[in-house]
């Protein structure tokens, strides 16, 4: 899979910004015949508190 001028800089910015990339990239396989590569997958964990909550 080729990767666009950009792929970098938008990973790093994701990762700066508390991102963890799982996949890159990530490919999914429906049957034997179609294969599909999406360029990230990425996921952020969403914590919060507030007093004792």
């Amino acid at each position: 899979m080729a990767k666009d001028v950009f792929h970098q800089q938008v990973k790093n910015a994701l990762i700066k910004d508390g991102w963890n990339i799982t996949h890159d990239p990530l490919t999914i396989r429906i049957g034997e015949a179609v294969k599909l590569q999406i360029d990230l997958a990425a996921e952020i964990a969403i914590a919060a508190e507030r007093d004792s909550e």
